[in-house]
């Protein structure tokens, strides 16, 4: 498969060595799609390189198309969907992640799910971003629906085992999500280390991100991006905060 628009743009910030910083839109988790437009718009403006839509559980349907829509006509970086089922596709979009639940006790995240969204993700013209994922303790709402086998936070040589099988298995991407809103806040920066130096491929870290240094420290142990989400939910100032976040991670020397 040939590099599309949206993974050239993310290996551009990598090529660069430069933290990408992406934002996450529940359509759930906002009062109405245009507060959801609203909170996106905000958040491009503040220097977010990227706006992910999607959710675990109700981002779908009429819902969804319109916070997908509406978000179009306000940013100008691309929209990728964050998938939490085959319902959670929409054509007013740019791309998707194609994840494959790597830990997932149920073969419906490694192959059914995905067998059954390619014809629509086709069909919508939409660009297929081939991403492992990995669901690290304490796993949230995503552990929940995805049955997944949680990596202990203390395991870090799980999670880079598992990261290197989805390489090995073709994915362009490896994604660790501890789940939005983690109590435990963030991966330990000890998983990545360990994952980011096991790969070769974007790495990409999301779930309990709320503190500028955190945010630093994950890119400065090799993270190539991080996904914010909660945190801008409850923002009032979602500019400024995304601005902050922007400044924290772009010029940070890997160890």
């Amino acid at each position: 498969m040939k590099i599309g628009k949206v993974e050239r743009y993310i290996l551009d910030y990598v090529e660069r060595e430069e933290g990408m910083l992406m934002i996450v839109i529940d359509p759930c988790d906002h009062p109405s799609p245009e507060a959801a437009a609203r909170v996106a718009k905000e958040s491009v403006e503040g220097g977010a390189d990227l706006i992910l839509v999607g959710g675990s559980i109700g981002a779908q349907g009429e819902l969804l198309d319109k916070t997908a829509e509406l978000i179009r006509e306000n940013v100008n970086v691309p929209i990728n969907l964050f998938p939490g089922n085959v319902a959670t596709i929409t054509k007013h979009a740019d791309s998707i992640y194609f994840m494959t639940m790597l830990n997932s006790r149920d073969s419906y995240w490694l192959s059914t799910a995905q067998a059954i969204a390619a014809p629509v993700i086709k069909s919508y013209g939409l660009e297929p971003l081939p991403t492992g994922y990995i669901v690290v303790e304490p796993g949230g709402s995503v552990g929940w629906v995805g049955n997944a086998n949680l990596v202990p936070r203390w395991r870090p040589n799980i999670a880079a085992a598992l990261a290197l099988a989805g390489q090995y298995m073709g994915n362009r991407f490896i994604l660790t999500d501890c789940g939005s809103a983690s109590p435990q806040g963030p991966i330990p920066i000890e998983m990545v280390k360990t994952v980011a130096s096991t790969i070769d491929v974007p790495y990409i870290v999301a779930g309990g991100i709320r503190k500028l240094e955190e945010a630093k420290n994950i890119i400065k142990a090799g993270a190539n991006a991080i996904q914010i989400g909660t945190l801008m939910e409850r923002s009032k100032d979602v500019k400024g905060t995304v601005s902050k976040f922007k400044v924290a991670i772009k010029n940070v020397k890997k160890q």
